[in-house]
C-alpha cells in the first residue's frame, strides 16, 4: 500500500518533533559559546576574532564545525581559566569582606574609613557614646606609641569637637 511516516504514529511524531528542538536549542547554545569564546580569548588578535566571528555569523552550520574542530580544545582551557579567575575574585572578595569587618581591620581601610563607621554607628544609636569612645581610643590607639594615655586625651579632644 505505501510506506509509513513517523507522522502516521502521533506518539513517534512527538518524539521527532522534540528532538529536532532538542538538536536546534543545543545548536544555539553551542553558537552563543562560540561567539563568547571569540571574545574572550586574549591570543587572538582584533583581525582574527572579526574574522572567525564574521564566519561563524555568515554561515554558521559550517563556522561552528569549523570553530570546534579547529579551536575545540583551547576553548575547554579557556572557559577552565575564566571559571578560575571567578572563583578567585569571589575568594578574595570573601577574605576582603570577612577581614574588614573585625577589630583591626583590613589593611586597605583607613583610620578615617574606620572612625566614619563608628560615628554612623553612634549616630543610629547601634552603639552608646562610651562604645564609641572605647573603639575610637581602639582605633588611634595603634598609631600612639604609649598606648591608652595618649588615646584618651586624642578622644578627649576630639570627641568634643564632634559634637558640635
Amino acid at each position: 500500500m505505501g510506506t509509513y511516516l513517523a507522522y502516521d504514529y502521533p506518539l513517534l511524531g512527538a518524539f521527532w518533533t522534540m528532538l529536532w528542538l532538542f538538536l536546534w536549542i543545543l545548536w544555539f547554545i553551542l553558537l552563543f559559546r562560540i561567539i563568547v569564546d571569540i571574545f574572550r580569548d586574549d591570543d587572538m588578535g582584533g583581525w582574527g576574532k572579526a574574522g572567525w566571528l564574521a564566519f561563524v555569523i555568515l554561515l554558521p552550520f559550517l563556522g561552528v564545525l569549523v570553530y570546534v574542530i579547529a579551536r575545540g580544545k583551547s576553548m575547554g582551557g579557556r572557559e577552565l581559566r575564566h571559571a578560575r579567575a571567578q572563583q578567585k575574585a569571589f575568594d578574595d572578595y570573601v577574605r576582603e569582606t570577612a577581614s574588614g569587618g573585625g577589630a583591626g581591620g583590613g589593611a586597605a581601610r583607613s583610620h578615617a574609613d574606620e572612625l566614619a563607621r563608628l560615628s554612623e554607628l553612634r549616630t543610629r544609636g547601634d552603639i552608646t557614646e562610651e562604645e564609641f569612645r572605647r573603639a575610637k581610643a581602639l582605633v588611634l590607639g595603634d598609631d600612639a606609641p604609649s598606648g591608652s594615655a595618649s588615646a584618651s586625651t586624642t578622644t578627649a579632644d576630639t570627641g568634643g569637637a564632634s559634637r558640635s
